[in-house]
């Protein structure tokens, strides 16, 4: 007879379980399923608005990677195939999120060897020596 009441509150709490959907728990699957979705929809966004992918990461650290990819991907053989052009962001990201380009000039000193570097004196240095 202890058995019953047992059995009848084992079976209550597997029915309230099986509602946690319907409470708005989600599930791992679905949690995944939404991130990659996300994921997808930045990245193909990002290609459509002109940005290298490595932009894209930079600009959405959250985001999944590889879903990002994926999307941009996508996106990117839609635009070949009917010869879509980019279009141009309207707004810039938030600062400290965006990568700065490197100008011409700054590629050239990131290249140039370190003993180059050492042994070339400053701008500030030689007005100092000419103004004395």
């Amino acid at each position: 007879m202890t058995l019953r009441p047992l059995f009848i509150a084992a079976l209550a709490s597997l029915l309230l379980l099986a509602g946690c959907d319907q409470l708005g728990i989600e599930s791992a699957t679905a949690v995944a399923d939404r991130r990659e979705a996300e994921g997808k929809a930045i990245g193909g966004a990002c290609r459509y608005s002109g940005r290298a992918i490595e932009d894209c990461y930079a600009i959405n650290r959250k985001a999944d990677k590889a879903a990002m990819f994926a999307g941009w991907r996508e996106m990117n053989d839609y635009m070949r195939e009917n010869k879509m052009e980019a279009v141009a962001p309207q707004i810039v990201p938030p600062p400290g999120t965006e990568v700065a380009a490197k100008t011409d000039a700054d590629s050239a000193a990131d290249e140039a060897p370190a003993s180059k570097k050492a042994k070339s004196p400053d701008k500030a240095d030689s007005k100092k020596r000419g103004a004395s």
